[in-house]
């Protein structure tokens, strides 16, 4: 059940090593990344946020066609929403508030961001629509449809981003955003057409749920689970305004995509591990421990092994096509985020029992601890720290995010064994 999803995660974590190879190939490298890594995708990450949670959502609660109907409306009316808000920051003033008083961007900067933001408007709508789906499908016993819908994205967004650097004019941010939304309305759309056919032959032939999904059942238990990555993504646009307020902001900022890119990718192995839990925590329990304590620690591992050798050399120069004193600094700082794969893993198998066991509030609270902690450490680093902002990043991070996985561990104790 976990490698389709572990495959899909692993796919979406090419987007951002993909859009930094093109952009890297194009005019006007620094000014490019900087504005993506530090308003596009942070801001279009927190409006989203409402609606990350879909797919454990669909996933926990999806039975019959009365609870697929009504999250589904639920889904349609909060893509509205979150494609509003969207649009309310990218088309009016509240952007430059964001970019220049909050964020302190460059103002180099400042344009090739509202531009990328613009381009980027479909893509909290194509998401929510989409996770709605997949969680069906994992549901039903269908995730590998989930790595293809992810395949079918992967290569809808390297298809423009080809096309753009074979144009070679256009800017890095306008090649980037346009490829991203692309890809993510390609992949809404089959997951939409592939979890047809399960609603019409599996859920519209079962039987119906003893209890019912009504809109204060969900309520109860979707709230605190929205709120979980709204905080979480929420740290995007916290880590970019705290990075220009340290050393080395220009530089830190252009490479800190293709550097968390990376480590994505190993922390993407986590990230699948949820949906398992969820689906199988009340048989298999001490499996799934298991299972999390060996990927933790191959994660670290395998990590490691790449920072350190001349593979990561070879990533970020010959593969992302960095510019050399940006690949020096992105490489220098993998060390410090190495214990983040172990840390992501971990937090996702507490997270898991805690959804199957609907004590969603715990999560909340966890990612609260997160927020707190992560602001804190900003604080005090932006006061007396002296080396690149991009190191001082991973380090709070990490360490935010330990306490996070503390608080979810003893959520978790305090529940009565089933």
């Amino acid at each position: 059940m976990w490698w389709p999803l572990a495959g899909s995660w692993l796919l979406m974590g090419l987007e951002m090593p993909a859009f930094v190879a093109a952009a890297s190939r194009l005019p006007n490298v620094e000014p490019n990344l900087a504005a993506f890594n530090s308003v596009v995708y942070p801001i279009s990450m927190v409006v989203e946020g409402p609606i990350v949670m879909l797919l454990a959502a669909s996933t926990a609660l999806v039975r019959d066609m009365q609870s697929y109907r009504a999250l589904r409306k639920f889904t349609i009316v909060a893509a509205i929403a979150v494609t509003l808000v969207h649009a309310l920051i990218a088309f009016t003033p509240i952007y430059d508030f964001i970019a220049l008083e909050l964020i302190h961007l460059a103002d180099e900067a400042l344009e090739p961001g509202r531009t990328g933001l613009r381009l980027m408007l479909p893509w909290s709508a194509a998401i929510a629509y989409r996770r709605f789906q997949q969680g069906v499908l994992i549901r039903n016993g269908h995730s590998r449809a989930v790595v293809v819908g992810t395949g079918i994205r992967l290569v809808t967004m390297a298809s423009v981003l080809y096309g753009g650097v074979l144009h070679g004019g256009i800017s890095g941010v306008v090649v980037g955003a346009s490829a991203i939304s692309s890809g993510v309305i390609a992949e809404a759309i089959y997951a939409a057409l592939r979890a047809r056919t399960v609603v019409r032959h599996e859920l519209a032939n079962g039987e119906r749920s003893i209890e019912p999904l009504t809109t204060g059942r969900f309520v109860r238990f979707y709230t605190p689970l929205a709120l979980t990555p709204l905080i979480t993504l929420a740290m995007h646009p916290i880590t970019a305004a705290a990075i220009w307020r340290m050393p080395e902001d220009y530089r830190s900022s252009a490479s800190w995509g293709a550097m968390y890119g990376f480590i994505f990718l190993f922390r993407a192995l986590g990230f699948a591990f949820q949906e398992v839990v969820v689906s199988l925590a009340d048989a298999r329990l001490a499996e799934l421990r298991r299972f999390a304590l060996k990927l933790g620690a191959a994660c670290v591992a395998v990590f490691v092994l790449v920072a350190l050798t001349p593979a990561s050399t070879f990533w970020f120069r010959s593969i992302l096509d960095l510019p050399p004193h940006l690949a020096e600094l992105a490489i220098t700082a993998l060390i410090f985020g190495a214990l983040m794969p172990a840390i992501t893993v971990s937090q996702h198998y507490f997270q898991g029992i805690l959804v199957a066991r609907h004590a969603t509030r715990g999560i909340t609270e966890a990612v609260a601890v997160y927020l707190g902690a992560a602001c804190l450490g900003f604080a005090i680093m932006a006061e007396v720290w002296t080396a690149a902002g991009i190191y001082a990043g991973l380090i709070v991070l990490t360490i935010a995010g330990a306490m996070q996985l503390l608080w979810l561990w003893l959520r978790c104790r305090t529940m009565p064994r089933v």
